[in-house]
């Protein structure tokens, strides 16, 4: 029996979302359609890369409507965010979850990157899908598909 439990907590362990670290902290600002900096309690500002999405640069179109998009789900509200590494930029990278608009007193249930795929304002990154736990891979590759049926934002 304690054999079994073992190799059943192994096999947990194994197919788990690798998060190295969560983060509480106030969304401050947002840069791009999948950048943000978020303020943490003790006062520390940490630059954030949404993790498995890639909006349009500054120059491309959709840029200001997806910055605003982002802005508008997440500026200034308490987030969690579930990280595993910094990029070489130093920036962390990783999925921020906000407490949706539509439903005060959830809780942080809000995945911001998975609604800025659903609303057209990003890609799926795909080049970086073994980086996500294997249920958000699936969930983002399905917004996206769905955003490009639907010709939302940047499937116009």
């Amino acid at each position: 029996m304690v054999a079994s439990s073992s190799v059943g907590l192994a096999l947990l362990l194994l197919c788990a979302p690798a998060f190295a670290a969560q983060l509480e902290c106030r969304v401050a600002s947002v840069t791009r359609g999948d950048t943000l900096t978020c303020l943490t309690v003790d006062n520390r500002q940490e630059l954030i890369r949404l993790r498995g999405i890639d909006s349009p640069g500054r120059k491309e179109p959709f840029a200001e409507r997806a910055r605003q998009h982002l802005a508008d789900l997440a500026h200034g509200k308490s987030a969690t965010v579930h990280w595993t590494y910094r990029d070489h930029h130093g920036r962390i990278i990783g999925a921020v979850w906000v407490e949706p608009v539509d439903c005060p007193g959830c809780g942080h249930t809000l995945d911001v990157s998975r609604a800025q795929l659903a609303s057209g304002m990003a890609r799926w990154a795909q080049r970086y899908a073994s980086q996500q736990p294997v249920e958000e891979r699936y969930a983002y590759e399905f917004e996206e598909s769905e955003a490009r049926a639907r010709r939302a934002g940047l499937w116009r």
